[in-house]
């Protein structure tokens, strides 16, 4: 395999043989690696000192399950720390097809200029893509595809890249073609937008250079593990007939669906906007209720929701936009809902980041809570580029500045998603203490808080947090290197036979003689030196907390705060 640079300033592309102390790493323990040996941590995220680090996970192109995620590293415009953001689409397996560890994009143009990077079983181009100008995501695919061929993967950036907002995101498109998948926190779009690319279009052709040390102990492993995977009652049932859009009756009920700005923990409306009913309405209008954001993923938990003439409205649909948009905002409509994530996905912004936004704008006295045409006409003004889009195209944080509010949900500017951390504590502690701001993938204790998934952990009790938060941060930086999705970690905490498998996968591929210990240990390195940009950067524990409300304030209707005392969340990544 071999990396590419490619050097904004001179338009100059340069192909590198893989280091030896890179050849183990793939995904997040690549870009998070790369970030920390070449980017002064005090540089400006927007500046040509910065880098944008493209890399596959290490099973990308394989027959290994869910595992086609591909992730973007940088220094974050929205956290001002390191930040890895992971998405599905095609472009992973596509790059390994085409033989590439990673893809770094360095130095910046002269003048603000828009560019196409074309990558083929050729090499790669350099285009002027002026003619893409402040078009969003939907219609740059359009265009590219009728250009470049229908079977193309397309990285884009909507209107929010190009004006460099900190929630802007960067699309992958879908097996259909469609840009519904977004390396969405932490504002990896402006940072693209600040090197002057609109799009990086993948065709690999029939190329296919994939290769396993032994593919048939590669391939049985890959059939056990997938075998654990479709058995489990949340992978394999759950996920794939509701989508995660089912954890909306699940977290009402347990009190921890963040409602109006994070002052409830229950939604009177919750029904109106879950999965079950999501399902209904996707089977009513004969959209499609499951369907895999990449190709060789299996639980297939993603969907096309259509509108109600029965033409597509958005896909990709996830809990978390539901519940920004929904409960967050006391928005009950749930087609107003699937509007706004269309929205996002053309602009091109984080569905969290701005869903929250809007919820602290609402906070702020400029819309109703409740009001969805008011939100979508807020949504609008992004795409627009007003002063008032981009107030809310840069998040939360800066959302809350601008209105001079003071609930304003973040943890190193960038928004907390949708679980509340005082009925939900150990995804509040990961949302403290991850070096990637509050992010509940990094650690997801849902699983055990909420769904009984390797074993269980009181939710509303601090006891046992603060490991099973430092143990799920672990897994996690591992499963984001090798390229799977989050929620093969369902099987992995619950069948004992499921881990040993990822490792023999490793090790038929690579030729290695990795324990499941071995593995673990280069997750925590992995957080290691993240933690260690972070410090370089000037982030210090002091960041590493919740806003003061959650710890002022009892939240019904268990009428509990976030309690932990910073000693003890300054232990969850001691090691």
């Amino acid at each position: 395999m071999k990396i590419c640079r490619i050097d904004m300033s001179t338009k100059s592309i340069s192909f590198e043989e893989v280091k030896e102390e890179y050849v183990g790493l793939g995904g997040r323990g690549l870009t998070s690696r790369i970030i920390s040996d070449e980017v002064d941590a005090t540089s400006h995220p927007l500046g040509k000192n910065n880098k944008l680090v493209i890399a596959p996970g290490l099973f990308a192109g394989t027959l290994a399950p869910s595992s086609g995620r591909l992730s973007v590293g940088t220094k974050s415009p929205l956290t001002g720390g390191i930040k890895e953001s992971n998405a599905g689409g095609t472009a992973a397996q596509s790059l390994a097809k085409l033989g590439y560890k990673a893809v770094i994009i360095e130095n910046k143009p002269k003048n603000q200029e828009l560019n196409l990077i074309k990558i083929t079983p050729e090499g790669i181009t350099i285009e002027d893509a002026s003619y893409l100008k402040m078009k969003g995501n939907y219609e740059v695919g359009n265009i590219l595809r009728e250009k470049h061929g229908e079977k193309v993967t397309v990285m884009s950036l909507g209107q929010a890249g190009e004006m460099r907002l900190t929630a802007a995101s960067i699309a992958v498109t879908d097996p259909e073609g469609r840009p519904t998948r977004h390396c969405g926190r932490g504002g990896t779009g402006a940072v693209l937008g600040s090197k002057g690319i609109k799009a990086i279009v993948i065709d690999p052709g029939k190329e296919n250079k994939v290769e396993y040390h032994n593919i048939d102990n590669f391939r049985a492993a890959a059939r056990n593990f997938s075998k654990s995977v479709l058995a489990h009652p949340v992978s394999g049932q759950g996920l794939p007939a509701y989508g995660t859009a089912v954890l909306v009756n699940i977290l009402n009920e347990a009190g921890g669906l963040p409602t109006d700005n994070f002052r409830e923990g229950r939604f009177e409306f919750a029904e109106n906007i879950s999965g079950e009913t999501m399902f209904e309405t996707i089977e009513k209008r004969k959209g499609q209720t499951t369907h895999a954001c990449h190709p060789g993923c299996i639980m297939r938990c993603s969907q096309v929701y259509n509108d109600k003439k029965g033409d597509y409205l958005t896909g990709g649909f996830e809990y978390e936009t539901i519940w920004a948009f929904g409960s967050h905002c006391h928005i009950k409509d749930l087609d107003s809902i699937a509007k706004m994530d269309k929205m996002c996905d053309d602009f091109g912004v984080d569905t969290i980041d701005t869903g929250v936004a809007v919820g602290v704008a609402m906070e702020g006295g400029y819309l109703e809570f409740g009001d969805d045409k008011g939100a979508i006409k807020l949504l609008e003004e992004i795409g627009k580029g007003s002063p008032i889009g981009r107030i809310i195209g840069n998040g939360a944080a800066f959302t809350g500045q601008a209105f001079g509010t003071e609930r304003v949900p973040v943890v190193k500017r960038q928004a907390l998603p949708a679980y509340d951390p005082r009925s939900v504590k150990g995804q509040g502690v990961t949302y403290a203490t991850t070096p990637m701001g509050a992010d509940h993938t990094a650690g997801y204790a849902v699983t055990s808080n909420i769904l009984g998934v390797g074993g269980v952990v009181d939710p509303l009790k601090k006891d046992g947090q603060v490991e099973l938060s430092r143990n799920l941060q672990i897994a996690t930086a591992v499963l984001d290197s090798l390229g799977f999705c989050i929620f093969v970690a369902f099987p992995i905490l619950d069948d004992e036979t499921a881990f040993p498998e990822v490792a023999n996968m490793i090790n038929s591929k690579y030729n290695t003689n990795f324990d499941i210990n071995e593995i673990l240990a280069g997750g925590q390195e992995v957080l290691k030196l993240e933690k260690a940009f972070n410090q370089r950067a000037g982030i210090t524990k002091a960041q590493d907390r919740l806003p003061e409300f959650f710890k002022e304030e009892a939240v019904a209707p268990h009428n509990v705060t976030f309690d932990f005392t910073d000693e003890e969340l300054d232990k969850t990544l001691e090691f």
